[in-house]
């Protein structure tokens, strides 16, 4: 292993940090509401309970996020189709989250064009596998807060 690669790799999350600050101020959000758009975009429609528990936030954030995310429209309250008696949020997609995302895919595309079809590969395997690992260690450190 490279004996820098402890720095590499914290310089890597905090880039990764720095950006999810950066588009959420370019989405005119804070760095939860900008997570629980994504969340609900890519995951939802989803319970209260579950946007809580994907966000790491308690129930009575999540109503308050919830609440916050219905009056800038970003989200609305509906019937579960499956359980009449529950409600989901549902994403209402107002944003233009290719527009705000563009500047960093577009650098990274430029990142991913110096490595070969396999090695781009195994780049998307490693994110694929990160994801999770990351979300456990995110867990692990908030059971010990």
């Amino acid at each position: 292993m490279r004996p820098d690669a402890h720095d590499v790799f914290r310089r890597y999350l905090d880039a990764v940090g720095l950006n999810g600050l950066a588009l959420a101020e370019a989405a005119g959000l804070n760095t939860t509401d900008w997570h629980a758009i994504s969340v609900l975009e890519q995951d939802g429609p989803l319970t209260s309970g579950a946007l809580a528990e994907r966000t790491g936030l308690t129930t009575g954030a999540t109503t308050r996020l919830i609440d916050r995310l219905e009056r800038a429209g970003h989200a609305r309250r509906a019937a579960d189709p499956r359980d009449r008696r529950r409600v989901v949020v549902e994403h209402v997609p107002n944003l233009d989250v290719d527009a705000i995302t563009g500047p960093a895919r577009r650098h990274l595309a430029a990142v991913l064009g110096s490595y070969t079809p396999e090695e781009v590969d195994l780049l998307f395997d490693f994110f694929e596998r990160a994801a999770p690992a990351l979300h456990a260690a995110t867990a692990e450190i908030r059971a010990s807060l």
